[in-house]
């Protein structure tokens, strides 16, 4: 399949539900669509495009709202989706039912966005320590980061 074709039948595929479809490169298609079409989309690239391999899921904190990006990679195109939606309502559904191996970024967007993942299977911290601070988030933009006074010791006080 060419490009232009994949583009023309992910169009028909997804009528409305994508907001905006790019082709910017060869074999690299961008699709946004709304967070509640996210769990439907992604079960319709994986049994139609082949998309069963999610290279990594991404996140931008954009000010008021967060964009999230899922890299899939097929042997066809790398077909990237992206949904956009508020910082005041951080969620957005987890897609583990369909791509299970999607866990360890959702784990990860949890923490490091503050994002709630409606439905992941394994909530847990993944990269943070156990006594990081509530509320917290380090790829936020707002995040300030206060390093602690650094003790030596035998060192002066």
């Amino acid at each position: 399949m060419s490009d232009i074709e994949i583009v023309e039948s992910l169009k028909r595929d997804l009528g409305e539900k994508a907001l905006d479809l790019t082709n910017p490169d060869v074999r690299r298609i961008f699709v946004k669509i709304a967070p509640p079409e996210l769990v439907p989309v992604v079960t319709l690239l994986r049994d139609k495009y082949d998309c069963a391999y999610l290279a990594t899921i991404s996140g931008v904190d954009k000010g008021d709202t967060f964009e999230f990006l899922y890299h899939f990679a097929s042997p066809v195109a790398n077909i990237n989706l992206r949904t956009e939606f508020p910082k005041s309502e951080p969620r957005i559904a987890s897609i583990c039912a369909v791509i299970p191996g999607a866990v360890l970024y959702e784990r990860e967007l949890q923490e490091m966005f503050g994002v709630k993942v409606e439905g992941i299977p394994d909530p847990r911290r993944l990269v943070l320590p156990d006594d990081w601070p509530e509320g917290q988030y380090p790829l936020r933009k707002d995040w300030k980061h206060v390093r602690p006074q650094e003790v030596i010791p035998g060192g002066k006080s």
